[in-house]
């Protein structure tokens, strides 16, 4: 089987739940070829999407919807000659219900292009923006995708279609929050480069919009096209972008993914969506063990 996945990632969490897909489609003797964006719309012109059996979308949630980005390229996509059958794999901060609106927008573009969408799922990864997760609670969210993510592309290859359940009024709402998109360049025009910044050009080289440039005068100047992505302010050696009124919500530096080694103080956020969290964790240890359970029998 020849699958072709094609993934956005602001920060990396996308990412790497995409790899893990790669990782488990060639366990299981799949030939897999892997696009990412903004890289993927020159790419895509390369490749014939009627040599492939299985397309796979991942994205990272924005307010709720698919970064604009990714819906922009999901309108340019050609058209192969049959029908073909879709996943789509997304990261969250959090496990809420909300969240499973998110697709309804990118789903119906590909269906405009014979692209059907059987399988839909959501890994929680930690946060970009708002606070920064603790260092067990994003090594707990990574142990779980690296289990979780196998167990999906079994029931993807199976066959075993799985739809997630919509929330009422959720259309609308995600419908309404795609504001998010204009206000992210709004927003993104007024991002600050601080004192604390040592020139090092990483913002610039990374930005997936091509949304920063330097001046003759030597200062960093923001355009209109930002999708408030956090790479750059997130990746910062230095922590020096402010990200204008988000500023209170930024978060600098990459997780280490591992266990931490010492006990971590107790934090403000700790009761922070935990029904949600507790959901996500129970109901994703109960399928892991099912399929175990069910690989033991055979």
């Amino acid at each position: 089987m020849k699958i072709l996945t094609i993934c956005f990632s602001g920060t990396g969490n996308t990412a790497k739940i995409a790899e893990l897909y790669r990782a488990a489609f060639e366990s299981e003797g799949a030939q897999v070829t892997e696009l990412y964006l903004p890289e993927a719309t020159e790419k895509i012109k390369e490749l014939d999407l009627n040599e492939f059996d299985l397309l796979g979308f991942g994205y990272p949630i924005h307010a709720f919807n698919a970064p604009e980005n990714f819906l922009k390229f999901a309108k340019s996509l050609p058209k192969p000659n049959e029908n073909k059958k879709a996943f789509i794999f997304k990261s969250s901060g959090e496990p809420v219900r909300m969240s499973d609106v998110s697709s309804l927008k990118l789903i119906k573009l590909l269906s405009k292009h014979d692209i059907t969408v059987t399988n839909e799922y959501q890994y929680v990864m930690p946060y970009n923006i708002i606070f920064r997760h603790s260092n067990a609670m994003a090594y707990k969210m990574w142990e779980t995708a690296k289990k979780l993510v196998p167990v999906d592309c079994r029931e993807i290859l199976s066959g075993n279609a799985r739809k997630v359940k919509r929330m009422f009024m959720g259309g609308f709402l995600a419908w309404v929050l795609r504001i998010e998109h204009g206000g992210a360049h709004l927003i993104g025009r007024h991002f600050k480069v601080t004192d604390k910044c040592v020139n090092c050009g990483l913002c610039i080289k990374h930005c997936p919009q091509n949304n920063i440039k330097l001046t003759d005068k030597g200062k960093f100047k923001f355009g209109k096209h930002c999708l408030i992505c956090m790479r750059c302010v997130f990746n910062c050696p230095r922590d020096a972008i402010k990200p204008s009124i988000l500023n209170g919500w930024r978060v600098n530096g990459a997780y280490s993914f591992k266990p931490p080694e010492t006990e971590e103080p107790k934090s403000k956020h700790d009761d922070y969506c935990r029904k949600a969290y507790n959901r996500y964790f129970n109901a994703a240890q109960e399928k892991i063990e099912n399929f175990e359970n069910s690989t033991t029998e055979n």
